[in-house]
């Protein structure tokens, strides 16, 4: 528990919610600096993460008033940035649950994901350019990676806001569900991906995320070490042994 955040430990994963509901959950520095706590651990200990947010909204985006006094500098060290590209790293995958406002870097957060699911009250999109800057933190690069760059390019020109209908036809969500049952949906995906080998997961996720020109250089790789995996040889004698008695 922090100021920020709330972290709650569930064996294989970690839930945490972001708990700043008087500023609607907004992305200050406190709030990036408790974050970069949560991916220390992670690393150390790789489970699966479940990012959520308080009072009916994921984040309304980052703190404004922080926002309005950064300078070039601030700029320059990415500050935003360099912890979604973090989360994004993680070594088990990530999780976001959505409700309400996911706006401005708390749509950076999001698209930083591996999965995300919503509901319908979701809002989230791009309004930076409203505000006399970019979308700095991810959303020009991975947004059009997830969605395709010609809606990406509308989204973030215009500030066109999503609808939660809107992200799952854009495949942004992989599913909407009601508020109350949020939670719980994040937690099937969740404990779908637990029941899988963690090591083959890890590898799944870090060969996803490499360069066209890393392939298929680096799924024959990560299967050498799969091949050569304990697990690997359990989970398919396994197989093997139920095929036999039907």
């Amino acid at each position: 528990m922090t100021d920020s955040l709330r972290v709650e430990e569930q064996g294989d994963r970690m839930v945490v919610t972001l708990d700043r509901p008087e500023r609607r959950n907004a992305i200050d520095q406190a709030m990036v600096d408790a974050l970069h706590a949560v991916c220390e651990r992670l690393e150390r200990e790789p489970r699966i993460l479940i990012l959520t947010g308080s009072d009916g909204v994921f984040a309304s985006g980052a703190d404004i008033a922080e926002l309005r006094e950064r300078t070039a500098a601030d700029a320059a060290n990415g500050i935003n940035d360099t912890i979604f590209s973090r989360i994004a790293a993680l070594p088990m995958p990530v999780i976001a649950a959505l409700d309400g406002f996911a706006l401005g870097g708390g749509a950076e957060l999001a698209y930083a994901a591996d999965l995300r699911v919503g509901t319908p009250r979701l809002r989230i999109g791009n309004p930076e350019t409203g505000l006399g800057i970019i979308a700095a933190a991810g959303a020009l690069w991975r947004l059009p990676q997830l969605v395709g760059l010609p809606l990406a390019t509308e989204l973030v020109l215009t500030g066109r806001i999503l609808t939660g209908e809107e992200a799952l036809a854009a495949g942004l969500v992989s599913d909407l569900l009601e508020p109350g049952e949020l939670l719980t949906g994040a937690h099937a995906l969740a404990d779908r991906i637990a029941a899988n080998d963690p090591l083959a997961t890890r590898l799944t996720k870090q060969v996803l995320r490499e360069p066209a020109e890393r392939h298929p250089a680096a799924e024959r790789e990560a299967q050498a070490v799969l091949f050569e995996s304990p697990e690997k040889r359990r989970r398919m004698t396994e197989f093997l042994e139920r095929r036999s008695r039907r």
